[in-house]
């Protein structure tokens, strides 16, 4: 049977610049069943989750629901749970975790200075920490936003776990079902599809090392897609690998034709030119939708090193 992730394989569909956008990641853990909308679909209080929603509105922050991998039956909630931020923009990423027995203790959260980098507001409403553990993995099975999550997803996250890989949580929804099994890594927040264990698991050591694996990398989330195909394209031709040696610092231009600027840590600048296609011919975007659709991918056309000059002083 055809799916939305069979039909983007077989099309050869680039999975380059279509990560999701957040500059900080506010992971909760929810277990038991998650709908479709699983922030007030889910055995958490659907009013909680409607102002979660509301106070990460446009503020750059991302709030998702996590699980541990394994069956999702109906069960009691916890005494506690575990929560991650983590702010992915280079120069300043962080992964703090807490705990916590009484989720609405998140409303009380500065969202603003969170997206902004600031993890004092986590810590101090939280008793946050810096996570010392591995790199985390959290994999897309939300089932009942796209069956290709939960079929692809969930086994994938299954055979991390029990092979001894740590930090694998299951995640509510990443975007682009149709490159499942689709993986964020924390803290840097690159965003990986069509993920294997075995190349997930090279991932995660260069996470560990502080290095990014480009190969079926979607993009860092701390960019607009734009940014994610430039910053990509400067990674590849270079042999730069290092998680935060490139920033995107200017895109100017709109839809479909971008002048990005991504800078080196060493001064190095680069003029990305990045042009938007659409992916042809049309296909489901995702499974169950009505409608073929043709969705837009993001092609880089030139990449020039920029000199820089330094003014001497007289």
């Amino acid at each position: 049977m055809s799916t939305c992730t069979s039909v983007s394989r077989d099309f050869d569909e680039p999975v380059s610049a279509t990560a999701a956008t957040a500059k900080t990641w506010l992971l909760l853990e929810q277990p038991g069943p998650w709908g479709a909308k699983a922030l007030t679909s889910s055995h958490l209080d659907p009013a909680l989750g409607r102002a979660l929603e509301a106070a990460a509105k446009d503020t750059g922050v991302r709030v998702v629901l996590i699980r541990r991998p394994g069956r999702h039956a109906d069960r009691r909630m916890p005494a506690s749970r575990r929560v991650y931020a983590a702010h992915t923009v280079p120069g300043n990423v962080w992964l703090h975790g807490a705990t916590t027995s009484a989720p609405e203790q998140l409303l009380d959260l500065d969202f603003a200075a969170l997206a902004r980098g600031d993890h004092h507001t986590f810590d101090a409403v939280l008793g946050g920490r810096p996570h010392d553990g591995d790199p985390l993995a959290l994999v897309c099975t939300n089932g009942k936003r796209d069956r290709c999550c939960a079929l692809l997803g969930r086994p994938l996250a299954a055979e991390l776990a029990t092979s001894g890989v740590e930090g694998v949580w299951e995640v509510t929804h990443l975007g682009g079902h149709r490159f499942s099994p689709t993986v964020l890594v924390l803290p840097y927040g690159y965003a990986y599809g069509r993920a294997e264990a075995h190349t997930l698991k090279e991932v995660l050591h260069g996470a560990r090392e502080g290095r990014i694996v480009v190969e079926g990398c979607r993009g860092g989330s701390a960019w607009e897609r734009p940014g994610q195909a430039a910053e990509l394209a400067v990674r590849t031709g270079t042999g730069e690998y290092a998680a935060e040696a490139l920033s995107v610092v200017r895109t100017s231009g709109a839809a479909p034709r971008w002048e990005v600027t991504v800078a080196h840590a060493d001064g190095r600048r680069w003029q990305v030119e990045v042009a938007q296609g659409a992916a042809l011919p049309p296909r489901p975007e995702s499974c169950g939708a009505s409608v073929l659709g043709s969705p837009a991918r993001m092609d880089v056309v030139a990449v020039r090193e920029m000199r820089v000059t330094t003014a001497l002083a007289s």
